[in-house]
This record gives C-alpha cells, sequence and structure tokens, in this order.
C-alpha cells in the first residue's frame, strides 16, 4: 500500500467515524473467509458495517473524533464494527461472538463514553432505535383504542337494556 491509499484509507474512516454514533473494536484471530463473510452479512442484516482495518492508520483516523479515546484497544489483528443506531453493531457483534468464541470484543465507544467489553455486552441487551420506536407508537395508540371502547360500552349497555325490556313486555 502506497503513501497515497494509506492517506486516502485515513480520509475514509476519518469521514466514517464522523458519520457513526457507535464503534465496536473486534479482534479476529483465527475466523475464516466464510465466517468473516457470515458476520459481515449479519451486519449488513443489522443496520451496521464490519470492517478490518490497519491498527496504525486507524489510530490517526480517529484524531479529532469523538472515538478518539479507543485508540489504545487497537492491538493485534482488530476490526471495527459500525453503526449509526446507537446498539445495532454491538447486538451484531455479540451475537455472532456467543457463537463464534474466535470473535473478541475488545471494546467500543458510543460518542464521546469509552465501554470496555462487558460495557459493548450491556449495551447489546438494550433494545434498537427500531424497537423502541415500535413501543412508544403502541403506547400513542393504545388510549385511542381505550378511549373508542369506553365511548361505545355506554351504547352498547343501553342496547341490552332495551332488549331486556323488550323482552320482559312481549313475554308479559
Amino acid at each position: 500500500m502506497n503513501r497515497e491509499e494509506k492517506s486516502e484509507l485515513v480520509r475514509s474512516l476519518n469521514a466514517l467515524f464522523n458519520e457513526v454514533s457507535l464503534v465496536v473494536v473486534t479482534q479476529y484471530k483465527g475466523l475464516t473467509v466464510e465466517q468473516m463473510t457470515t458476520l459481515r452479512g449479519q451486519m449488513r442484516e443489522a443496520g451496521a458495517q464490519f470492517k478490518v482495518t490497519k491498527n496504525r492508520l486507524t489510530r490517526l483516523a480517529l484524531e479529532g473524533t469523538e472515538f478518539e479515546g479507543t485508540g489504545d484497544m487497537f492491538v493485534g489483528p482488530t476490526a471495527i464494527a459500525t453503526s449509526t443506531d446507537p446498539v445495532a453493531a454491538a447486538k451484531a457483534a455479540v451475537e455472532f461472538a456467543k457463537k463464534n468464541d474466535k470473535l473478541v470484543i475488545v471494546g467500543g465507544s458510543l460518542g464521546k463514553t469509552v465501554l470496555d467489553a462487558n460495557g459493548v455486552k450491556a449495551l447489546a441487551t438494550m433494545p434498537s432505535l427500531d424497537e423502541l420506536r415500535a413501543k412508544l407508537l403502541g403506547l400513542l395508540q393504545a388510549p385511542a383504542t381505550k378511549v373508542a371502547g369506553v365511548t361505545q360500552a355506554p351504547a352498547g349497555q343501553l342496547a341490552r337494556v332495551f332488549k331486556a325490556f323488550a323482552d320482559t313486555g312481549a313475554a308479559a
């Protein structure tokens, strides 16, 4: 890799770091190409991306970004999982690491907050942004459903009373 390619890689990584809200640092020593392909596919499905990086160039790209505090984590064969969703990359990485012990979660950063491996695992247990939106929408719709049920209930009760009177009047 020549100097121009390296500077382009640093620029593209820096741009990536400025777009995302979560970076998860992993070590992938021993993963096969097939396993890496599977991992990348799972990351894409979750709305994240997984990229093998060069440590020295990544540390240079981190300068001036919110994730600068993760620079010490880049030792050995590292790769990064990134996402704009605050939990998507963490969920996908932790899920894959549960099934494959060759992917080791080193740590990460949620904005300026640096996380250790346990912090990333804890973040992975939180609901995603889409799940939170769905819950909020359900909560907003629930009162409207209850109001409709309450307003219809008296009319239904009144109809049953009239029917009961009609039945007793016809029987007499």
